[in-house]
This record gives structure tokens, sequence and C-alpha cells, in this order.
């Protein structure tokens, strides 16, 4: 497969995730790029016996997002912290509930949204995720599983509009 295959066949979907990861389209383009040429600089560095070519992408990804965090944000270290602060400032009753679920994913801690973005949106296997953010599969579930917990809570709200509740 060429560069360029590889370049026509991932692209679209590594920028999809790092514009998730960092919630910037100027940020994203940069990152997809940077993937890129990391992998046409040193292709040796792909082991297909780890993975297919997309999990090493998007582990490229995923390594080039979180230093573009780091850079931007120097005061914020990759927050693990299940206390986080996670409100919605503002749940207008005319908000659509898509971009409330955007939202809420974007202020997930890094790991957890990473975990839900691979999984939900990208289409990953947990034992893909795993090999893309070096884990362990049982923490990749464990991180998917609190992502999905904090949203449930947090979308709460949303499931009791039409209810005799607001009445």
């Amino acid at each position: 497969m060429t560069a360029e295959q590889v370049f026509d066949d991932h692209h679209k979907a590594i920028y999809r995730f790092v514009y998730r990861l960092l919630g910037r389209a100027d940020l994203a383009e940069d990152v997809t790029q940077d993937c890129f040429v990391a992998i046409l600089r040193d292709p040796q560095r792909w082991n297909a016996a780890r993975g297919d070519i997309k999990t090493y992408l998007f582990s490229i990804a995923r390594n080039l997002a979180f230093k573009c965090h780091r850079d931007e944000h120097p005061e914020l270290q990759l927050d693990m912290d299940e206390d986080r602060a996670m409100a919605v400032a503002d749940r207008r009753a005319d908000q659509e509930l898509s971009a409330a679920v955007a939202q809420l994913v974007s202020q997930l801690p890094d790991l957890q949204r990473e975990a839900l973005i691979l999984f939900e949106y990208e289409g990953f296997q947990l034992s893909e995720i795993s090999k893309i953010v070096n884990a362990d599969v049982g923490v990749v579930k464990s991180r998917l599983h609190r992502a999905r917990q904090r949203l449930k809570r947090q979308l709460e709200p949303y499931r009791k509009v039409g209810t005799h509740e607001n009445v």
C-alpha cells in the first residue's frame, strides 16, 4: 500500500478523532498532517504484528494530540481525576440534544473522552483501542464505562423533558 493510499483511506478519520479530542479545527489539521509526516519519515516503525496501519496511525495521532494539548495548556495535566466538574453552563430548553451530547463529550476527562470517541464514533474494538492508547483492555473498558456513566448522569435532565415532572 502506498503512502498516498494510506492517506486517502485514513486522513478523514484521523482528523475527526483529533478534532473531537482537541475541539479546534486548526490544531486538528496540524496534528493530522504531523501524523502522516511521521509515518513518511520513518515507515519502518510500523510493525504489522502489533496492529494494522489504521491502529498505528490513531496511536500516532493520539500522542501528537496530547502533546499539542499539553503545549496549549501547560498548566493542565492529563486529568484522570474522576471528580472533575462536568456541568454544562447553559441548558436552554431549545438546545439540541446532539449539541448537548457533543458539549458533554468534549468536557469528559481526556482519557475517558478518548476511549469514548474511538469506540463510539470511530468504531474501534476494545483490543484495537488498547493498542492505540497503550493500555490494557480492562483499563479501556473502565474508561469507557466511566465516560458512559458520566454522560448518562449529565444527560438525565434531558430524559425528563416532556414528562409530568416538567408540568
